[in-house]
Order: C-alpha cells, then structure tokens, then sequence
C-alpha cells in the first residue's frame, strides 16, 4: 500500500502556502530538529531555527500563487521530492517576484509527512 505521491505533493503544497501566507509561525510541526532549509544560499539546520528565519523575514504579509508542482517518490522509505515554482506577492509590492522551492518529505511513524530538505530561491528575471 503506497501513498500517491502526487496527492501527497499537493496536499502539502497546498498547506505549506496557505500556513505561510496566514502564520508563518505555525510552520515549526512541519519541520524536525534534523530538518535543513537553504534560502537563498544561507543553509539553516532544525525546526526551531528555520522558523526563526522564516518568521524574521523582512515583511509581514505575503501571498504565494503556485504555478507548478512536480514530484516524485523517493527512496525506499517512502519520501516524495517536490519542486514548485510560482509567484510571490509582498504586500504594497506592484511586482510579483518569482520562486523555486524543493521540498524533500519524509514519512513520519504517524503516517504524515516532515521537511527533510527545504531549498528556496527567488528568480530574478
């Protein structure tokens, strides 16, 4: 019995964003100790300290759009890869900057999933 892992994908997709748009915060049970995010080069090691930077980001409200959503499964334990590349709207920002983010997910013993691997970058046209 193995997961879809494209449903997979976007249902946590779908929740990473709207969490993020709404309370950046509350990110922190999506990541564990032994988590890792690269932003934009700078390589940040466990749940607290990647909310820390997520949360210290330099403006208050956001609004990602996604426009893709690739994946594929990964692993003998049961991790799915995502890629997602979309729009990000800042608050009182005419432009919309576009984004890359990779997600590596690992299964959790209850039967969800955990950011092992966050890599994110804005595309500067």
């Amino acid at each position: 019995m193995g997961m879809d892992p494209d449903a997979v994908a976007k249902a946590f997709v779908d929740h990473y964003y709207s969490t993020f748009d709404a309370n950046r915060s509350g990110l922190a049970n999506l990541y564990q100790d032994n988590s890792m995010l690269t932003f934009e080069g700078q390589k940040i090691q466990g749940s607290q300290n990647i909310v820390a930077k997520l949360t210290s980001l330099p403006f208050q409200q956001c609004q990602h759009s996604v426009s893709t959503v690739d994946c594929q499964p990964s692993g003998p334990s049961g991790g799915v890869l995502v890629f997602v590349s979309g729009n990000l709207q800042l608050a009182g920002e005419q432009h919309a900057l576009k984004f890359s983010q990779m997600f590596h997910l690992m299964p959790t013993p209850q039967g969800s999933f955990y950011v092992l691997n966050d890599i994110f970058r804005l595309n500067y046209a």
